[in-house]
């Protein structure tokens, strides 16, 4: 009898390495290193396999007939247009998200939704019973609808019973780490199971047309666990975020092959579930302290929608011998970069105060359009005037001091036109550019500009 195979598996970053060892060398954690047997099930490779000659398959040219791929619409529009317009049919979309954030129920929400529409959902769930997923269905209001529940961790039993029953619409899997299958022989949870539940899957999805939602667990770093290839090979990957102080929930798209990759949906985390907000720019400017300095108002994108969100700054004279600097909902080495130009380019000394930048709302940025905002934020704060109540800020800052423009500037002033703003700070705008004549704007070419504007009153008004 022939010697079972063993390899050491890190449960991390699904790296292979020969022998045990306490750091995986590719992604640098502890005790991710778990030994598995290889030698047969998916992922053991062709020894086991039985040859057979391969046969041609058609080539075909890159032009013909297309046709746009068919979607299930939800009726939920936050989560459609974080889809791309809808769930494709025959596709396999994973979910990750921290705990407790509300992926379970969103996708009950869904389900009920859909269920309400005459589709067929049915949902596993391999972490609670039966009788617990009803109760949050009676809290949600779906218990009413035909969607069909299974408790079943194992692919093969889960397939089994799909086969007999009329295809569904849609799957909904909670969660691929609770998934075993009886070709790996290997915990549940581990890479080798995960990868193994996730292919069977998505075979699933394809040959029958069933659309499937997997739930997936993510790591402390805020990425979904287990090996990076189950991104690979599903069709989207959605992230349900959210800080635990705020009660607003944001669906962010990373991955999607059927439409953008770069949209959101906002929910809002209630008593009775999670509500659409069709103008987050309302959210996140509910609370603001207009005549506060260091208070600037960003006119932001996410995906095709524009999002206006107000960035506080605190300046303050500091007691240590290094500066702090603290951020919250932006990056951090992007802060360094606007104070050494603040610094550099226009006289504006923070070298002997703390720094504290917070986005309001608990809102994440990522685009460096935001860099002329914070700037105004930061100087605003030093000098404690406030800036106009009315007026947005957007602009990239280069390490020249130059102001340099950015993409969707009609689509930024016509969202801060409709929620009452009159006046804008952003950098020099092509002359095709639709204007406004209810909206005023000031044409940054340089820091100092907007740094000797700010200093004397912060306004756009004499522009």
């Amino acid at each position: 009898m022939a010697k079972p195979k063993l390899s050491f598996i890190c449960q991390n970053c699904g790296s292979v390495t020969a022998r045990w060892q306490g750091k995986c060398e590719s992604c640098g954690e502890w005790n991710t290193i778990v030994e598995e047997n290889s030698a047969g099930g998916i992922g053991g490779g062709p020894q086991g396999a039985s040859r057979r000659r391969g046969r041609p398959s058609a080539l075909l040219p890159l032009s013909g007939e297309m046709e746009e791929a068919p979607r299930i619409i939800s009726k939920i529009d936050e989560l459609d247009r974080a889809l791309g317009g809808g769930i494709v049919r025959g596709s396999a979309i994973l979910i990750g998200g921290d705990p407790g954030i509300g992926k379970s129920t969103l996708l009950m929400q869904a389900a009920a939704a859909l269920s309400r529409n005459g589709h067929s959902v049915v949902y596993v769930s391999g972490e609670e019973a039966v009788a617990q997923v009803r109760l949050r269905a009676q809290r949600l209001k779906a218990a009413d609808t035909d969607v069909q529940l299974m408790a079943e961790t194992n692919v093969e039993d889960i397939l089994a019973t799909l086969a007999e029953a009329r295809r569904p619409d849609l799957v909904i899997i909670d969660s691929i780490q609770t998934l075993w299958s009886d070709m790996a022989d290997s915990a549940p949870g581990t890479v080798t199971q995960v990868r193994a539940g996730v292919q069977a899957m998505v075979r699933f999805a394809k040959a029958s047309g069933a659309a499937v939602i997997l739930v997936g667990h993510v790591t402390k770093e805020g990425q979904i666990a287990g090996p990076r290839v189950v991104e690979h090979m599903v069709d989207a990957v959605l992230y349900f975020e959210g800080e635990g102080g705020h009660h607003y929930r944001i669906l962010r798209t990373v991955k999607n092959r059927f439409g953008p990759t770069d949209e959101i949906g906002v929910f809002e985390m209630g008593d009775l579930g999670l509500r659409e907000v069709q103008n987050p720019s309302e959210l996140f400017l509910g609370e603001r302290n207009e005549k506060a300095p260091g208070a600037a108002v960003f006119a932001g994108m996410e995906g095709t929608r524009p999002v206006l969100v107000e960035i506080q700054a605190l300046v303050a004279p500091s007691a240590l011998g290094t500066p702090r600097r603290a951020v919250l909902g932006w990056d951090q080495p992007r802060l360094a970069m606007v104070l050494a130009v603040l610094e550099a380019h226009c006289g504006v000394r923070l070298g002997q105060h703390d720094v504290y930048l917070n986005v309001a709302g608990g809102f994440r940025i990522s685009e460096p359009a935001a860099d002329l905002a914070v700037a105004a934020a930061l100087v605003s704060s030093l000098s404690g005037a406030p800036l106009p109540s009315d007026c947005v800020y957007f602009g990239e800052i280069s390490l020249s001091g130059s102001v340099r423009p950015v993409a969707h500037a009609a689509q930024r002033l016509k969202e801060a036109e409709k929620l009452g703003f009159r006046q804008a700070v952003l950098p020099s705008a092509p002359a095709d550019m639709p204007r406004s004549r209810d909206m005023s704007g000031f044409e940054v070419e340089a820091l100092p500009d907007l740094v000797a504007r700010v200093a004397v009153g912060g306004g756009a008004t004499d522009a």
